[in-house]
């Protein structure tokens, strides 16, 4: 069976095929993991963890929060991604929205973790850091494969507590090491910069056979270019000369390219590129 959910345009990537029928995309993963589906609940999620949350047209001054206070709202299942129909409110300005649900906005580093999971066990697990540059809040830069140790008691936990008896692949996205959402699939677009021994290997786990984790990520730099604007010619060429991949994005609305780059330096070159586009 093949992957199910890559975009015609990343196929080459997922190779070898696994043996049984494996989620890349959240509608996928959903529909082939009755089990443990309900992590993509995440206004349960966020009540299980602790976090102050409620459905739209439940007030948050009910719960004591000052009008200005702002809050995160969003979804309370979305198997679209990107964040859509996701922003902060004021705590007396929150859409009654029906679907959705607001919560207290966390505060701090924003980080996305692939793991890669045997009967609950975490084998394997690569890291990501969000930059600073956002746009309406969603982060534009991404830092592949550094090292963060002090989150990884907080996912072992989470996964001791959503995840058990799992095998495959999972995405936990943390702020400030608090929980955001579970995924169970992983980051693909950060899949390029994990070497050439991480399909492979998952394919192995998830068919049962002896696993042998894969290298530590090599690691670089993801970066998203939102706007309606598409790339110059121009840009594309420079980018290219830095050394830096340019895809074009055909299925987000307002996401025109993706770059990536196995170097945080020629990464940062390409921020600076794309300052002066900004300006």
């Amino acid at each position: 069976m093949p992957f199910i959910g890559v975009l015609p345009e990343r196929e080459s990537l997922f190779r070898p095929q696994p043996r049984r029928a494996v989620a890349v995309s959240d509608a996928a993963a959903w529909r082939l993991n009755p089990v443990h589906r309900g992590v993509y609940d995440k206004l349960a999620l966020a009540l299980t963890e602790g976090l102050l949350a409620a459905p739209c047209g439940v007030s948050p001054l009910a719960f004591g929060l000052a009008p200005e206070t702002p809050v995160f709202v969003k979804p309370i299942v979305n198997l679209a991604g990107m964040a859509l129909e996701a922003g902060v409110s004021r705590a007396d300005a929150v859409p009654v929205r029906p679907g959705s649900f607001w919560c207290e906005r966390l505060e701090g580093e924003q980080t996305s973790s692939d793991l890669l999971l045997e009967s609950g066990h975490i084998r394997w697990q690569a890291h990501t850091r969000a930059g600073q540059w956002r746009d309406q809040g969603r982060p534009c830069v991404w830092e592949v494969g550094v090292a963060i140790p002090e989150i990884e008691p907080e996912l072992a936990q989470l996964v001791d507590r959503h995840l058990a008896d799992y095998t495959g692949l999972c995405n936990i996205e943390l702020i400030g090491g608090r929980p955001v959402e579970i995924h169970l699939r992983g980051s693909n677009g950060f899949f390029d910069l994990y070497g050439p021994g991480f399909v492979p290997a998952w394919v192995t786990l998830v068919d049962g056979a002896p696993f042998v984790p894969p290298p530590p990520v090599p690691g670089g730099m993801v970066i998203s270019v939102f706007g309606r604007r598409a790339l110059s010619g121009e840009e594309s060429e420079a980018l290219a000369a830095l050394g830096v991949s340019v895809s074009e994005d055909r299925h987000t609305p307002d996401r025109v390219a993706i770059l990536r780059a196995t170097d945080r330096a020629v990464g940062r070159a390409a921020l600076a590129l794309l300052e002066r586009r900004r300006g």
